[in-house]
């Protein structure tokens, strides 16, 4: 195969979900064979429909798509579809090909084998673990050995040894690979490209190199921009103030007048429209319960999954007002399962205290009336705010215009993440339980919602494979399921 061979390209093409949503304007940029790129932009911007043009499940309102000749797609999506949860792992794989392979299995088997995850083929979608569920992922689009692989949030849900193996999997692959992935250390690893879609202009900007690189380009650009506008400013000025001194002379004057005003016009047209960066969400506080005291919570015993069996262990934990109980453990020990358990108050052995509000926060986002607009599901949510209090805290989380009225299954993940931080604010909770809120995330807002969770006076139960986040968040004790 020709490595310079150009597999993927878009010729102008333009998109949108219907007349208030577009997704690209005239997009045009092409891939080579064997090239690892980096997609990248704003929550919401339309990354995860670009994978569906590519992948051909969308077609462009107009311009077009081009993919090599015999070029063969597969897709790992962000989540695995609520159809397929009850799948046994051998149907859900079968999924993965429009024809049956009646030999699957060896093939199942080799594609665990490169995920680091082994199961029995007869075991359920839904009995898998987030993080598990993160490597099947992976796995249905490796399986298929395609020539373009896309994998869409690829470390979301992966504890540190899964990122590492995934990491060490794309640096020796020989073939070409687009991620989406807001982990800029993960991307580092292996992008020699990035392709960034510009959620104002719906455009696609191509840069060389990781995404380090990608940030000094754009910083020096921007300031380029910038120190070319504030010279046309201040001349713009200057002209005004003579046209406007002209004018008043009357007779000739005012033909010169006229002539500078024509200037003033050509030098705002040739203004360069700065690139606007990544909006970042706005600070927020949230809000704890305020008629609680005392022990919050209780913790006796727990659950864990050792070597595909349930086993109890013993714990002594209690949490009041203003302290953090951080679970950690290996992908499929029972993170996810502890906390769901102590959200719907059906742990045994672990006790919330009567009249505590639980504010949770699930990785799948089932917590969300899919059905709801983002107004229904935020104003469910808490009542007591005043209409401009409300549309300050939406907009606060980058949820304006028509995403508000928006159903909540049409939005991206990542906005999916930012109305389930809204509707925390508006709970007011007395105990906050957090099952790995950076997910889909974009790496911007991170900073932001740490700060927020650092500041929250109630009880805290965190689960999250993210270092940097945890570091700065005060995190009073640590139960490590794994031991």
């Amino acid at each position: 195969m020709n490595k310079n061979e150009v597999i993927l390209r878009f010729d102008e093409a333009s998109f949108s979900h219907g007349r208030n949503k577009p997704i690209l304007n005239e997009v045009s940029f092409s891939m080579r064979r064997g090239s690892k790129i980096t997609l990248m932009g704003q929550n919401g911007a339309g990354k995860s429909t670009i994978f569906h043009l590519i992948a051909g499940a969308l077609v462009p309102d107009s311009g077009a798509i081009h993919l090599g000749q015999g070029v063969t797609v597969a897709a790992s999506k962000q989540v695995i579809p609520r159809d397929q949860l009850n799948l046994t792992l051998r149907e859900f794989f079968q999924n993965c090909f429009k024809e049956k392979i009646y030999d699957i299995d060896p093939k199942i088997d080799e594609a665990l084998e490169i995920v680091n995850l082994a199961a029995d083929h007869d075991k359920v979608i839904k009995s898998f673990s987030g993080g598990q569920q993160a490597r099947l992922l992976l796995a249905s689009a490796i399986i298929q050995k395609p020539d373009l692989l896309l994998l869409d949030e690829p470390t979301n849900n992966l504890d540190q040894e899964g990122i590492s193996h995934l990491t060490q999997f794309l640096v020796g692959y020989q073939k070409t690979c687009i991620v989406i992935s807001h982990d800029a250390d993960f991307l580092n690893a292996f992008t020699q490209g990035v392709l960034y879609l510009d959620i104002f202009n719906h455009k696609i900007e191509q840069y060389t190199g990781n995404y380090f690189d990608l940030l000094v380009e754009i910083t020096a650009r921007i300031e380029r921009e910038n120190r070319k506008n504030a010279q046309l400013a201040k001349k713009i000025i200057e002209n005004k103030e003579k046209a406007n001194y002209f004018a008043q002379k009357g007779g000739k004057m005012r033909l010169v007048a006229k002539k500078m005003r024509d200037e003033v016009e050509e030098m705002e047209e040739d203004k360069v429209d700065v690139r606007r960066e990544d909006k970042t969400i706005r600070p927020f506080i949230i809000p704890c319960q305020q008629d609680i005291g005392g022990e919050i919570l209780n913790i006796t015993s727990f659950s864990v999954m050792k070597k595909h069996k349930v086993v109890k262990k013993e714990a002594k934990i209690s949490l009041r007002k203003n302290e953090r109980l951080l679970l950690v453990g290996p992908n499929g020990i029972g993170k996810s399962t502890l906390l769901e358990s102590l959200a719907s108050g059906k742990a045994k052995g672990a006790e919330i205290a009567q009249g505590v509000k639980v504010g949770y926060y699930r990785q799948d986002f089932s917590t969300l009336n899919f059905d709801d607009t983002v107004f229904q599901s935020l104003n469910s949510a808490g009542k007591d705010f005043s209409e401009e209090g409300f549309r300050s805290l939406m907009a606060g989380f980058l949820i304006t215009g028509d995403l508000v009225y928006a159903k909540i299954g049409s939005l991206s993940e990542g906005q999916k993440g930012l109305v389930s931080f809204a509707r925390l604010v508006m709970q007011k909770p007395g105990l906050l339980i957090l099952d790995e809120p950076t997910n889909h995330i974009n790496f911007r807002h991170l900073p932001v919602i740490a700060s927020a969770l650092n500041k929250y006076e109630g009880a805290m139960v965190l689960v999250s494979h993210i270092p940097e986040f945890i570091k700065q968040i005060r995190i009073d004790e640590i139960l490590d399921l794994g031991k």
